[in-house]
């Protein structure tokens, strides 16, 4: 059977979007994979990324938001 392990879970402050990050490992074998599924109402959207992807990804992620006015004073706040 597939393991499936909740990361986090959260809520979207603007959309009201329900945010949740697994790991994904198959029984078969293989890496892991970092799953997000972003439910809108009764719609879900679910894909699954590598490693290097969700590096990338979180780098990014986190160059834009440390950029943003007034963030610099709330580091970590969001964890």
């Amino acid at each position: 059977m597939d393991t499936v392990t909740s990361l986090d879970k959260f809520r979207v402050p603007i959309g009201n979007q329900e945010i949740e990050l697994q790991q994904f490992i198959f029984e078969a074998g293989g890496m892991p994979l970092l799953r997000t599924r972003i439910r809108e109402a009764s719609r879900f959207t679910i894909f699954d990324v590598d490693p290097v992807t969700a590096a990338r990804w979180g780098k990014v992620l986190c160059a834009w938001a440390a950029a943003q006015p007034g963030m610099a004073d709330r580091e970590g706040d969001a964890i």
